[in-house]
């Protein structure tokens, strides 16, 4: 049963404690408002204003499960938090684990901080959760994937155009990679994981991976220089840090440029093109 009271005064409450720049908004003028408003809490949801006033106000619709997955994502809820949400609005939390999509919020305020920087959260398995602005400028939109092509070790042996935005030269070191790393995976999470699942389709799909997984590499890391080729500003050398949250296996790629470098003019080039030259 929904505790339409219960879920309207927490909704209330974890709204009002935010602010603006820890959710990466800008606080703009003449600022009444206590925490954030509902209008700036439904964009971070991805929902109307209309939708989430009416859950505060302990009315409108039973919300799915799905629609509370936004909505503690949108209020940069705690594990713990987001199991409490959906305990209120009637459902079982999600199973806690490596295959949770549910970013924490220490990782949410660092990747909120990085507007103008091409950046992106993703799973152990290379499914992207967010990307900056910048990131969706640099490779394209990768968050569109839907089922196993979501994973960017999958989708570079079942789409071509997955290869088009690396270095030939760096092909044959990512095959190795993303081979080794899922057998990895597979091998930490066990049979019957998403890792192993995945293993399976490419031996069946790929006759690359199936080559190349005979060789049974492990430990092979991805390269702290990314070369990537981009249609519009062309040969990038990107240095790529990684911020790793091990309670979720989830991490948070930064890509950035040496200053005075080639390849930081063309970020700078890149921020002026925006986001809508890969899709």
């Amino acid at each position: 049963m929904i505790d339409r009271t219960g879920l309207a005064g927490f909704l209330r409450r974890r709204r009002e404690s935010l602010q603006p720049e820890d959710v990466g908004l800008p606080r703009g003028q003449r600022r009444r408002a206590k925490g954030l408003r509902r209008e700036e809490i439904a964009f971070l949801c991805a929902m109307s204003t209309d939708y989430y006033a009416r859950l505060e106000r302990a009315r409108g619709p039973h919300p799915s499960e799905q629609m509370l997955a936004s909505i503690a994502q949108g209020l940069h809820l705690s594990l713990d938090e987001r199991d409490h949400l959906f305990r209120l609005a009637g459902h079982n939390p999600p199973v806690r684990g490596a295959d949770t999509e549910h970013i924490s919020p220490g990782l949410l305020r660092v990747f909120d901080r990085l507007g103008d920087t091409p950046a992106e959260i993703v799973t152990e398995l290379g499914e992207t959760l967010r990307q900056t602005p910048m990131g969706v400028a640099l490779t394209g939109a990768t968050t569109r994937y839907e089922g196993p092509a979501r994973s960017s070790g999958y989708r570079w042996f079942t789409d071509p155009a997955a290869r088009s935005l690396h270095a030939p030269e760096e092909h044959r070191f990512l095959t190795r990679m993303y081979v080794a790393g899922l057998r990895e995976i597979a091998t930490l999470r066990g049979p019957g994981s998403r890792a192993a699942h995945f293993a399976d389709l490419l031996l069946e799909q790929s006759e690359e991976f199936r080559r190349v997984w005979e060789d049974h590499e492990v430990g092979i890391r991805p390269h702290g220089i990314k070369r990537f080729v981009h249609p519009e500003v062309g040969p990038l050398e990107l240095n790529c840090q990684r911020l790793l949250d091990p309670d979720q296996a989830h991490s948070l790629l930064v890509y950035t440029a040496i200053p005075g470098s080639e390849s930081h003019e063309k970020l700078r080039l890149l921020s002026v093109i925006g986001p809508g030259t890969l899709r």
